[in-house]
């Protein structure tokens, strides 16, 4: 008996699978990275804390945002670092404060001194978040940071971080609004979009700056 020399179709639909369960599998790597980083509080000495934005409602911050500012002014007051970065610029040409503005209110309400706290007012993603905080540690001459974000946020944050040259170390937020199955995953799918999105955008932003 010959043997049967397969289709150019049937060389093709194999690749095809093959190719799907590559994907698959990167796509969940990338998912169990994330939560792997987010479940870690690696907070030790450094030269600054920095919150990163979430939206703020005029004056006040979202309870997403009050979480990472919270926080951030735990590890400030445990001595972690004498020196407050909190980043996020105007989320609508009406808006009357940026975010960053929205955290300093709310930490020097919170008795922290104005002496200890940055902030930036330009920035829109967490990429520029991070590109501004990176000008501030330089203007200044602060190194190390601990970053603070929610939990699922804190890998491609820590990511976009080391690749701009900040020398960076994460606290996620001990609680977060999403709590429920459905907003975890909503939130995870998410960022696993944006792992890859950022990894673009990081390029840009660090040859740009």
């Amino acid at each position: 008996m010959t043997r049967r020399t397969r289709s150019p179709l049937g060389r093709l639909l194999r690749w095809c699978f093959w190719l799907t369960l590559l994907l698959a599998a990167w796509l969940l790597g990338v998912a169990a990275w994330i939560v792997h980083v987010g479940n870690r509080d690696d907070a030790a000495p450094a030269d600054a804390i920095v919150v990163l934005g979430a939206a703020a409602y005029d004056a006040q911050p979202s309870p997403v945002f009050e979480a990472r500012i919270d926080h951030g002014l735990d590890l400030y007051r445990a001595g972690h670092a004498k020196v407050l970065i909190f980043t996020g610029g105007y989320g609508g040409a009406r808006a009357r404060f940026s975010e960053s503005q929205v955290a300093r209110r709310y930490a020097l309400r919170q008795d922290i001194p104005a002496s200890a706290i940055l902030i930036e007012s330009r920035s829109r993603t967490t990429v520029e978040n991070l590109v501004e905080t990176r000008r501030l540690l330089q203007d200044h001459g602060l190194q190390r940071v601990i970053v603070v974000s929610d939990p699922l946020h804190m890998a491609r944050a820590l990511r976009a971080s080391r690749r701009l040259g900040i020398d960076a170390i994460g606290s996620p937020t001990p609680s977060t609004r999403f709590r429920t199955f459905r907003t975890q995953r909503e939130f995870l799918l998410r960022e696993v979009y944006f792992f890859h999105r950022d990894l673009f955008e990081v390029v840009r932003e660090g040859i740009g700056s």
